[in-house]
């Protein structure tokens, strides 16, 4: 009887050793995920049906998006770096914010408000 209780003893030790080992790694995995991010993203408003388009000046990446009818836009999982942010409409650029800083984990907002500097200016 001894020897059973020593038995169930040790396997239910075991048991709650290895189920903690197993949440230890799949933190330490969740964790490695996050760390690894290297993107962020330009968000904000224009008028709807214009184009906007965002071109790294640090690593040549560029993404282009159409602004929906409710006027908000998001260019997401941009390379970190520096972007020239371009508002067109018809395919002529209209406005452009220059040297946006784009960065890990965060998004940065540029509205084209009627108030952006003209494409070239800045």
């Amino acid at each position: 009887m001894k020897n059973l209780l020593s038995i169930r003893r040790g396997l239910s030790v075991r048991s709650f050793a290895m189920a903690a080992a197993f949440a230890a790694f799949g933190m330490a995995g969740s964790a490695a995920v996050h760390a690894q991010a290297t993107a962020g993203e330009v968000f904000g408003k224009a008028p709807a049906g214009s184009t906007i388009l965002a071109k790294s000046t640090t690593n040549g990446t560029q993404r282009q998006v159409t602004v929906p009818e409710n006027g908000r836009y998001a260019i997401r999982a941009l390379p970190i770096g520096v972007y020239n942010v371009t508002l067109s409409e018809n395919g002529q650029p209209v406005a452009k914010h220059a040297n946006v800083p784009v960065v890990v984990g965060r998004g940065i907002k540029v509205d084209f408000d009627g108030q952006a500097t003209a494409a070239g200016q800045q």
